[in-house]
């Protein structure tokens, strides 16, 4: 064991099928159901692996399992451990549920309004807790930032439910995706303002700090929301057409209590693929030419490394 080194990716990240066993493995839900002082024991054996002292009789398996657990739950940037509803692990069963309740109340103003507000809030917790912690947001950024994405999914999904009323019933449906869509467009680049604003810290190879960039940010983010996008829509896109054609059986019309609950957890089944997928679309640590960078810092680095950097490397959050 002596030499170990648990920062080694298990598999190749270059490659998606790479990045999705990675993904598979951090974003298991089941580990929001471990204690604060089970992870914080992954955690100490994770950073005395790190300083070269491995506890007698540990093995490989146990070193593995424990990187998990650190990185399911630690912040990459800083190393603090994340709040539970925050975590990625925490997107199929938070997801579920929330998104579960969207597609089945979508027929009332009242229940679009409400489940859109907590689908929101539970997107502004993941955000914020997924962020590039090297660039700080203020309170009244967060504030700024929920009230304009709460506001856009809210007057997309009402102002489609009201224009939707003639539309086949279908359409409908597909709603609560179109406001979840429009809002991820909106709730994450607003929550990560300050790395657009003031650049995003961007490395070598080798991790030596080179400076900020704002372009390096807006690929990032981008990437981001593309992925969060993609998160949401097999399961928001295609449940309701299965739920469509499922209630015109009789045995469905005579549950239609059930009705909530089945597409709460269909919705589960679809999370679990997609939120290591979805994930899994970039690397998390993403890399840019250096000529498309701006031209300070492209010449900043040029005068100081010559040809020998030709890419910086970035954490784009998740």
């Amino acid at each position: 064991m002596k030499g170990f080194d648990i920062d080694a990716p298990r598999w190749d990240q270059s490659t998606f099928m790479g990045r999705l066993k990675h993904f598979f493995n951090i974003t298991d839900w089941r580990t929001v159901l471990l204690p604060d002082s089970r992870l914080d024991e992954a955690k100490v054996l994770v950073e005395s692996c790190r300083a070269g002292s491995i506890p007698p009789g540990t093995t490989e398996e146990q070193l593995h399992y424990a990187k998990k657990l650190y990185d399911s739950a630690f912040h990459p940037d800083t190393g603090d451990r994340m709040n539970m509803i925050g975590r990625m692990s925490f997107q199929v069963p938070g997801g579920m549920a929330i998104t579960g309740f969207m597609l089945q109340f979508y027929r009332t103003v009242p229940a679009v309004v409400f489940w859109q507000w907590v689908n929101q809030s539970f997107n502004a917790l993941v955000n914020y807790t997924n962020r590039n912690a090297a660039s700080p947001i203020t309170p009244k950024q967060i504030g700024v930032a929920y009230v304009t994405a709460t506001s856009t999914a809210l007057a997309t999904a009402v102002g489609l439910n009201l224009y939707t009323k003639k539309a086949p019933p279908l359409v409908a449906r597909w709603v609560p995706f179109a406001a979840v869509a429009s809002a991820n467009c909106v709730n994450i680049p607003m929550m990560r303002q300050q790395e657009i604003l003031n650049g995003i810290a961007v490395t070598d190879e080798d991790g030596n700090k080179l400076g900020h960039s704002r372009k390096a940010a807006v690929k990032g983010i981008t990437q981001v929301v593309i992925s969060r996008v993609t998160m949401a829509a097999p399961g928001m896109i295609i449940l309701p057409i299965i739920m469509q054609r499922l209630e015109k059986y009789r045995f469905m019309q005579k549950i239609t209590f059930l009705h909530g609950p089945l597409q709460v957890m269909m919705v589960g089944v679809f999370l679990v693929f997609m939120v290591p997928a979805a994930c899994s679309l970039f690397p998390q640590r993403c890399s840019m030419a250096v000529t498309k960078l701006e031209p300070e810092l492209r010449e900043s680095i040029i005068a100081q490394y010559g040809d020998r950097v030709s890419y910086i490397y970035f954490n784009k959050g998740l």
